[in-house]
């Protein structure tokens, strides 16, 4: 390769490598960057929702106050996200013992029309027995849903069904409420328990 080609070359390679690093900085710093308020859920205490748990208790967001919370949403007809994160949820409860029982552990469902109270308390009874199953109204559902910025649909199957798609982040928060941050869908142990323990041991007085 003569050393004009060569420079070339190299020339085309600077430029692909700008143009990636154009798009990155548009997509996270620049003027193209999500939000950061729409996918940050709001403090717990900011929210306003009304849902029963499998028990038939009325719960609300001021019921994850005062400990520290690992809330996911689902639905119990799901086939593979669901059953797999509070499988995982478990897990690393068990890795806490006796301390998983100073934790809120809350599945809300997506799929209000088929997890009746009834459905919820049947199928957190596979799970860790801190795990807690939330249902109640669409109209509430959506409301929780908009609090902890999760995103659903209900999706049509090809045999006249249907399933829903949502965020299948687990979300964690401190006792009082604030966000600490989430565990995502396949995360390994070795980072989802540091994450669960830190939200556990976020001092209350700490300022937001």
């Amino acid at each position: 390769m003569t050393r004009r080609r060569m420079l070339k070359s190299g020339a085309g390679i600077l430029l692909a490598l700008g143009g990636m690093l154009l798009v990155g900085w548009w997509q996270v710093d620049g003027p193209g960057a999500a939000d950061p308020d729409i996918a940050r859920p709001l403090t717990i205490t900011d929210m306003s929702f009304a849902l029963t748990d499998h028990e038939g208790t009325s719960v609300g967001p001021e019921t994850l106050v005062g400990k520290p919370s690992m809330v996911f949403f689902g639905f119990t007809y799901c086939p593979d996200v669901c059953p797999t994160t509070l499988s995982d949820i478990s897990a690393w409860l068990e890795d806490f013992g006796p301390e998983a029982e100073g934790m809120n552990v809350i599945f809300i469902t997506v799929d209000p029309e088929r997890d009746t109270v009834e459905a919820m308390a049947d199928y957190v009874s596979y799970f860790h027995p801190s795990v807690r199953g939330w249902t109640g109204p669409g109209d509430e559902i959506a409301r929780s849903a908009d609090g902890f910025r999760v995103r659903y649909e209900k999706i049509p199957t090809d045999s006249g069904d249907y399933t829903m798609n949502h965020t299948a982040s687990v979300f964690l928060f401190d006792e009082t409420g604030r966000f600490s941050g989430t565990i995502d869908y396949h995360e390994p142990r070795e980072f989802a328990v540091p994450k669960i323990r830190q939200a556990l041991e976020i001092p209350s007085e700490e300022p937001v």
